[in-house]
């Protein structure tokens, strides 16, 4: 057992509540720990539906304030993180059995206005009949509109904030789980426990940040010892992938009969991400997948608009994840509220700030506002830092990525196009730290398949927490979309090497 010394922050959970709360904290001059029990967002916070945006459907339930302040949100983190967020124009073709197009007009005219949109453009009308928006589209929908929200890679928002944290001080623990946390003389004494190695870690926190999402609950009672009024409730919500089958960059949002919207987006090149589902769940959050069930629901949704119909033989991968919504006793899923409350026990004197729904648009807020009900406790602790500071990477003057991928290709011209791209959008400045001088591709070490070279693998490991495969190839980047399964069990096989050779 190894025994540390004292803290002023100890956070649960390595989603992006956590990883955001942990690096709010360590920057306002707190001393952190950040500890997850699997890896960096390998539950819900890399299985989302991959989207920075206000919430276009959330205004029918008059929740007004949750959107300004998302899309308010949404104009902040297109300025810190340009590298893996950007804007993406979403076309919503009318269907007269549904919304009226009145509705649908005035909702996007509030979404335009709500938030102080500044920098992606207002909505426009569109004649899909003519337009090339409606080529794919059955000839039945004639009118439609467009408007903008912006795209995330949302599990690397979640490690570049971790990424932050560490740099500015905080320890980031992962496959560690808290297995026990108590109250001693107005302090907490925290132990963590490494899934691999075994071995046992004490710290003393003067408080701890609950972020543990769909855990948020089972940390209260089990390993705290705790009690809540407040709880969450579970929401499934599954995805698939099939190849892309409509031209341009333009993404598509449909109203199904069920009066739930579901987003057909770009993904990785040449594939489309199509989701969500909201299914009320109940099972262990570990074991969520998506159902037959779901898969049909998504592709009839398509089907219903597009002239090319999807088959289930044309899903590549699925992917399920559970969002942990705070329970204001709605009974409709797809109507339980996605604002967030926060819960602050100081029994003891020891406080316990316990954090549940929440969502990715609004993680920087939450962490903000999180930390401010801690001034009390913390009052040496700074002000408000994050609205302006880049992530690690999109330190890129005016937020302006097109002219940096220019200076990349002056700077690697011997870098292929793709490959520059998949750098320069999930590693941005910080692309020549993965590099590391290399001038050819040779430089980059063994090829493994796609655009993953042995450079960027080790990167991730130094720099990213990686200690297993997978942890490069589906969650620090989407090398699987691109990689056969014989290329990926090579890549598994070096790393499991080159991982034994250095503890040896």
């Amino acid at each position: 057992m190894t025994e540390t010394g004292t803290v002023d922050l100890f956070v649960i959970g390595g989603g992006i509540n956590g990883a955001g709360i942990a690096r709010d904290a360590a920057g306002r001059g707190l001393s952190v720990v950040l500890c997850e029990k699997d890896d960096l967002a390998e539950g819900t916070s890399s299985r989302s539906g991959k989207l920075v945006h206000g919430g276009l459907r959330y205004l029918e339930y008059y929740e007004f304030r949750l959107v300004r302040e998302a899309l308010i949100e949404r104009e902040v983190l297109m300025s810190v993180a340009p590298h893996i967020i950007w804007p993406m124009r979403f076309v919503l073709p009318h269907s007269p059995e549904d919304r009226p197009a009145w509705l649908v007009r005035t909702g996007l005219f509030l979404y335009d206005h709500l938030g102080g949109r500044k920098k992606l453009p207002g909505t426009r009308t569109l004649d899909l009949s003519r337009d090339p928006e409606g080529l794919p589209l059955m000839e039945q929908y004639s009118r439609g509109f467009e408007y903008s929200d912006c795209w995330v890679d949302d599990a690397r928002l979640v490690v570049l904030n971790a990424v932050d944290a560490a740099e500015r001080g905080a320890q980031v623990l992962t496959r560690s789980p808290a297995v026990s946390a108590r109250r001693e003389n107005g302090a907490w004494t925290v132990q963590t426990r490494h899934t691999v190695s075994g071995e046992t870690r004490t710290f003393r926190a003067r408080c701890i940040v609950n972020a543990a999402g769909p855990w948020v609950s089972d940390f209260i009672n089990r390993v705290a010892g705790s009690n809540s009024a407040r709880n969450v409730r579970l929401v499934k919500g599954s995805h698939i992938i099939v190849p892309k089958f409509w031209a341009g960059s333009n993404a598509y949002l449909v109203q199904n009969f069920d009066k739930r919207v579901i987003f057909i987006n770009p993904y990785e090149g040449d594939k489309a991400l199509i989701g969500t589902t909201d299914v009320a769940y109940e099972g262990r959050a570990e074991e969520v997948k998506a159902d037959q069930s779901e898969i049909d629901y998504l592709i009839a949704a398509v089907n219903r608009y597009f002239k090319e119909k999807l088959r289930p033989a044309d899903v590549l991968h699925t992917f399920s994840g559970v969002r942990p919504l705070f329970d204001d006793g709605k009974g409709n899923p797809s109507a339980v509220t996605r604002d967030y409350v926060f819960d602050l026990d100081e029994t003891g004197g020891a406080p316990l700030l316990n954090v549940f729904g929440g969502k990715i648009t609004t993680f920087r807020e939450l962490a903000e506002r999180g930390l401010n009900r801690l001034k009390h406790v913390f009052p040496q602790m700074k002000a408000d830092w994050t609205g302006s500071a880049p992530l690690p990477g999109g330190d890129m003057p005016d937020a302006d990525y097109e002219t940096f991928m220019n200076s990349m290709r002056e700077t690697y011209p011997w870098m292929p196009r793709r490959l520059a791209h998949h750098y320069g959008r999930l590693y941005g400045t910080r692309t020549r730290d993965v590099v590391n001088g290399a001038t050819g591709l040779d430089g980059l070490g063994r090829h493994f398949g796609g655009e993953l070279y042995e450079a960027e693998a080790r990167y991730l490991v130094a720099k990213e927490w990686v200690q297993a495969p997978n942890d490069v190839l589906l969650r620090r980047t989407k090398h699987y979309l691109h990689m056969t399964d014989g290329e990926q069990a090579e890549f598994a096989r070096w790393f499991d090497a080159e991982r034994v050779a250095e503890a040896a």
